[in-house]
Order: structure tokens, then sequence, then C-alpha cells
């Protein structure tokens, strides 16, 4: 006899329980709510996209696409990959209708991903991101507008400033840093910024150590350490318009890198200051060029993005999330007391549902008394329990569960004192 299936998922993705997928749903609308809010439509695509999309412009030598990336040939013959990320796609989807759009194209997303990675804290082998991004602007304050987007996503949440904190470096600007330390090549420019997008995770001594694996010079080495190191020195425009628009929770770090090859300019991350969740929760940047890789003219692009998993971390850490975000029950449900009673009451739910309540019907056998319980254990408002002599006359009563309290009459009486409760 075969074993019987395990009822637990893949490893390293997740299952959504009705409670789940409510808390799931809340920062979906949220994070939609926000982007619509600044003028950004919504779009998507497949989850498969061509392997050699993530393979471009040196990519093919990146972590991700060599160890992380769900990545098989199709029946076609054709190497096809799991979208890791959701920036190359978009990037083709603008690249493709370039002479079509207006511009600025203010767009987002919130795709499911998928990377092979061992699955820890703020990190599984699937989630969702928001993806927003501006093609077609290039100015200083469009950088301003995306980082201000991001900054008040949190707000909506229910979050304050101090509970965390927007950190901001520009490519461009640290490759003349570089250039002006007599660095000249950009290979070792790469590996340097790879390096400091991992600074955060090993100590003073390991990461000067590797600076001068890198560099070959002890003294070149100490010098970039230093300059990585230095505060704030007030010269990064983002961050002066962004104190001027009143975002205070903002500050340069050179050593901030991000892990991508395509960004050019501004780049960003937010991290959570609880103690408990000291970490980055969003990332993005500014990539000129990666819509040339598609052919025409190059668009400008800047953008982030922001996954399920580190966003629901952050809500739990603060205790942002709402007490009823779980709430998955009808606000009313209806108990016929035998079987005769089913058919008039899915007529009445079914009126219930038109004036734009969520209604159930409890078409068990069971005890009316049983029928209670379960209404009152799956947290449901309200209950009407619907008899012989309720059929008859079209006079119910309904009763909200915790309070005990009772309204009756016919059924749009009942309803607009609901409405005045």
């Amino acid at each position: 006899m075969n074993e019987p299936l395990s009822t637990q998922p893949y490893k390293g993705v997740r299952d959504f329980y009705p409670a789940s997928m409510a808390v799931q749903q809340y920062i979906f609308d949220t994070w939609s709510e926000t982007a619509q809010r600044f003028g950004y439509e919504r779009y998507d695509a497949s989850v498969l996209e061509p392997s050699a999309l993530y393979k471009a412009k040196g990519a093919e030598n990146s972590e991700m696409v060599n160890d992380q990336t769900y990545t098989f040939t199709d029946r076609g013959d054709r190497e096809v990959t799991l979208r890791p990320e959701m920036t190359p796609t978009v990037a083709r989807m603008i690249a493709g209708k370039a002479r079509e759009l207006a511009w600025p194209a203010r767009w987002y997303s919130i795709p499911n991903l998928f990377r092979y990675e061992r699955a820890q804290r703020g990190r599984l082998r699937e989630h969702w991101q928001l993806n927003v991004d501006m093609f077609g602007a290039s100015s200083l304050m469009s950088d301003v507008e995306i980082i201000q987007l991001a900054h008040q996503i949190f707000l909506d949440f229910g979050a304050t400033p101090d509970m965390f904190e927007i950190l901001i470096n520009n490519r461009a600007t640290m490759n003349h840093a570089y250039s002006a330390l007599g660095i000249s090549s950009a290979d070792t420019v790469t590996e340097i910024t790879r390096l400091n997008d991992r600074k955060d995770k090993i100590s003073a001594d390991e990461y000067l150590v590797a600076l001068t694996n890198i560099t070959k010079d002890e003294s070149l080495a100490q010098e970039i350490k230093t300059m990585i190191e230095s505060p704030d020195a007030g010269d990064n425009q983002v961050v002066a318009t962004l104190r001027d628009l009143g975002i205070t929770n903002v500050r340069i770090d050179r050593s901030l890198a991000r892990g991508f090859d395509y960004y050019t300019g501004t780049i960003f991350e937010i991290k959570d200051t609880h103690p408990d969740n000291n970490r980055s929760l969003l990332g993005g940047g500014r990539y000129d060029n990666l819509t040339s890789l598609f052919g025409g003219e190059p668009i400008s692009g800047i953008g982030f993005g922001f996954g399920d998993v580190t966003m629901r971390d952050f809500l739990e850490t603060h205790d942002l999330l709402p007490d009823n975000v779980t709430h998955t029950a009808p606000v009313v449900a209806v108990l016929p007391v035998s079987t005769a009673e089913h058919l008039p009451a899915m007529q009445l739910a079914q009126q219930i549902r038109e004036t734009g309540l969520s209604c159930s019907v409890d078409t068990t056998e069971r005890k009316i008394g049983k029928k209670i319980t379960t209404a009152a254990n799956a947290n449901v408002s309200y209950i009407i329990t619907l008899g012989e002599d309720e059929v008859s006359s079209s006079t119910y009563t309904m009763k909200h569960l915790e309070s005990g309290k009772d309204f009756s009459g016919t059924l749009s009486e009942i309803i607009a004192s609901l409405s005045q409760s």
C-alpha cells in the first residue's frame, strides 16, 4: 500500500488559510491604494520568462541566475525560468510598447516571484512583491517621488517615521569616487560594489581583508573603507529634497550597493529600526539602460520592490495589524430550524446579500443550538434564526452575538436598524 501524501507544502513556500489570506489581502489592498493615489497603474505578466532575459548583460555570472532560479527546458526545447524578479519583465514590456506609451509611465504590480534559496526569516522560495516603477523620467524629482511613495506606504499601514529608516546612495557618484581613488577597472568596481552589498553581514576586519584582496593594496583598501564609512555630508540632492518634503528619517549610506548590476544612479533601501527585525525591508534604484537590451533607444527608469514576507514581519513586529484584519466570517448567518426552512433561508440570504452585507446559510441538520455555537465560534456578527413562524410572517429577529442585542421586524426594518446601531 502506498504511503499517504504529505499535507505539508513544498519547502520554502506557504499555504494561505483564510485568516492568513485576509492579512495578505489587507497588505495587497493597502499597497494598491497607495500606489494608485500617486497615479500609478497596475499591470502584470506571466510567471514564465525566457531564461535569456536574466542572462543578458553579464547577469549570467550572478548568484541569482546560476544558483537561485527555477529554470527548466520546456517541451519545445526552450529554456524558461520562473521569474525571480519583476524589473527585467517590466523593462521588456515597456520596450515592446515604447512608441505607444505616454511618458512618464507610472506602473505598479504585485507579482508572484520564485527563487531557490535557503528559507529563513524574511526570505522564502516563493513570495509576492509590490513593484513600483516610473519610466521616461530622469529628473531628480522622479527619484524623490518614488522614495516618497515608498515612505507613504509605511505611513498608510500606521507606522511612524521612527519605526523605519531610508538609506540612499548613488551608483554614479560612487563610481566617480572610486575613479578619484585611482580605480579604473570596471571589474574591480563591480567586485567592490558586490562586497559592499554584504558589508553589514560581515565584520569590519573581514570587510577590510576582502577589500584588500580585491584591490591588492592595503592602503587603498583602507582609503575605500574610510570613504564608505564617512558620515552624511549633505551632498545628495535627493536626500535634501526629501527632507524639504518633511521626510526626516533619511540619510546617505555610502556602503549601500544593491546587488543588481543594472542600477546606474540613485539606489535606496528602507530598513526596520526595531532591534527584533533590524533588516532591509524594501529596495530599489535608477536603471537608465535596461530597456536598451531590447533594441531601440534606452528609456530611463526608477523603481523599487517590497516583498510581502518582509512587509508582514514589519507589521507584526510593530503590532500594526488591525485587530479585525483576520475576521473573515460573514456579517450575517441565517440559521434554519429544520430542513423545511432551507429554501426560505437561501431566499432570505440572497435578499440580505443584495443590501451589500455578506451572509451565509447553515444548511446542516444539526440542532439550532449547535448552529448558534458554530456561528459564534466563527466570529459571525449577527444571526437570524429562521423557523416556521418567521417564514409565514416574513418577520425576523436579528441577534448581535457579542452584545446579545436583538433587532426585530421585516427584513428592511432590521437592516435599517442595523445601519443605525
